[in-house]
């Protein structure tokens, strides 16, 4: 795989500081934060009391503070939920969404390229990280992430300073995803985006979001009691699902999921892979319909056979 970068200047971002930071965030949301170090992160939930999902992030640990990104969009859910919450503690929520973003470089190459430009070594371990080399003083983070099956680098900071990550990426022949490939990676690669593949009423099983994102060891955290339940003694309805369509035709946003003639499911997005004739998509899938499994695409004006298939790691 090319290694290539995507820009995200719109990216969630929230500070949350304060001698009342790392108390306060272990008693709402989902990870177990009080066993991440300085310079380490993980994926973590905040639900609702009823186990409903409100926003999915990464919270990296930078000193005694907590940063905090999430998908476009979602970082003012996440700084004022959270706010409903902050009651005589000492902690300062910073939402810095819209002054604040990342760039994904994803690829074989990312760690390389990216420790060659930025003068420090990228971390082996998901989710660590370390300031960027050079002038450390102006805010950046490197950190290593992933997609499943795609190695990746974040770099996170200010937009301004941003700019000159980018402009150095090109210079070091490392180029942008082109118009719509980012997505059509992100789709194939079984990673959901809020507001689209999971939402208000996801249950974070539904996703698989609990695989990296729950601590069932800690204590009590919203919407403990209905993640827990699943997790000893339940299961959930509808499955997060990937599906392959060859050919030009991309189903859109909301077509129907149909399995030997009935309603099974409904698809949550879709994208052309880049020179390859035919398309990915996810979908929400009734538990029942066990993949792999030949399904039909159907909407107002049209109909596709695809296959369905296991998320990337799930």
């Amino acid at each position: 795989m090319t290694t290539q970068f995507a820009v995200r200047p719109d990216q969630g971002m929230v500070r949350v500081a304060g001698a009342d930071a790392t108390s306060y965030l272990q008693s709402i949301v989902s990870q177990d934060l009080e066993a991440i170090g300085d310079g380490q992160g993980a994926r973590s939930l905040l639900l609702t009391p009823q186990g409903k999902l409100v926003v999915a992030f990464r919270a990296l640990r930078v000193g005694d503070e907590w940063w905090l990104d999430c998908d476009p969009g979602y970082g003012s859910v996440l700084a004022e939920d959270l706010g409903r919450y902050r009651i005589r503690v000492d902690v300062e929520l910073d939402d810095r969404s819209g002054r604040w973003g990342l760039i994904e470089v994803r690829g074989r190459e990312a760690g390389a390229r990216v420790a060659a430009l930025a003068g420090v070594d990228v971390p082996e371990l998901i989710h660590e990280h370390r300031a960027w080399g050079h002038e450390p003083d102006r805010g950046l983070r490197v950190v290593r992430s992933a997609w499943p099956g795609v190695a990746g680098v974040d770099v996170l900071g200010p937009l301004d300073v941003l700019d000159d990550v980018r402009n150095e990426l090109l210079h070091g022949g490392v180029g942008p995803y082109p118009p719509g490939a980012y997505e059509a990676a992100r789709i194939e690669a079984g990673v959901p985006r809020l507001g689209a593949d999971v939402d208000e009423r996801t249950i974070p099983q539904e996703a698989f979001l609990e695989r990296d994102g729950v601590s069932f060891t800690k204590g009590c955290f919203l919407g403990q009691e209905l993640v827990c339940r699943i997790d000893t003694r339940g299961h959930v309805n509808r499955l997060l699902r990937g599906l392959r369509i060859e050919g030009e035709v991309v189903p859109p946003v909301g077509a129907a999921v149909i399995v030997d003639g009935e309603d099974r499911g409904i698809v949550t997005s879709a994208a052309a892979l880049p020179d390859a004739h035919r398309s990915v998509a996810l979908a929400m899938v009734r538990r029942e319909v066990e993949p792999p499994a030949e399904v039909s695409l159907r909407w107002a004006d049209g109909e596709l056979p695809a296959r369905l298939q296991a998320l990337p790691g799930s």
